[in-house]
């Protein structure tokens, strides 16, 4: 099983980080650019301009929770079969929330931090959460996705199943091919019929 993170099981970290700084192009996401590197590239120009660091964003993760019934969705999907998360975050924002989670398996990327300033980022390969699904199905495994954004489609599509989670009905209607669920419930139901088939 391999699932987003942010918007799946915790919430949009830059969504917070805009909220709290008053910066409202930081709200942006994959939902609304589907081009990665340019959605980052924008974030980065963003905090050089207002002189955010790494330290301010860390602050902001810090008072983060995962979303209402997300631990407990996690902790019963990992009783039941081994789960990935790949994510589009970075190592350097996640610590705080995966301690919250139970230190889940978290494949992310690398931020390049110069004197406390977020200067670029270092993708472990281009498309890695499809990659990393490739990978699990080479290895002969049934892998089931889910994922809630532009940047998980890839992922879904190479999976055996993917499904979409509370993603935007754009999203929904522009991949019709994977079931959508709202609620942590209905996704683990789903999880379930397709792991006892």
């Amino acid at each position: 099983m391999t699932l987003d993170l942010e918007g799946v099981l915790v919430p949009e970290i830059w969504i917070a980080v805009a909220e709290k700084t008053g910066i409202p192009e930081l709200r942006l996401t994959t939902r609304d650019i589907p081009d990665y590197d340019v959605l980052m590239r924008g974030r980065l120009k963003i905090l050089a301009q207002h002189n955010l660091g790494i330290k301010d964003i860390q602050e902001v993760i810090g008072t983060l929770s995962p979303l209402p019934g997300g631990k407990e969705f996690l902790d019963e999907l990992r009783a039941i079969t081994q789960v990935i998360i790949l994510s589009d975050t970075f190592e350097e924002f996640a610590q705080p929330l995966m301690k919250q989670l139970g230190w889940p398996t978290l494949l992310c990327h690398r931020l390049e931090i110069t004197e406390g300033k977020v200067t670029n980022y270092k993708l472990r390969i281009s498309d890695q959460k499809k990659e990393a699904v490739n990978a699990l199905r080479a290895m002969n495994y049934f892998v089931i996705s889910a994922g809630d954004s532009f940047n998980d489609t890839a992922m879904l599509g190479a999976a055996n199943v993917g499904f979409l989670f509370r993603a935007p009905k754009a999203i929904q209607q522009q991949f019709p091919q994977f079931e959508a669920a709202e609620e942590y419930k209905e996704l683990l139901q789903k999880i379930r019929e397709q792991l006892n088939r």
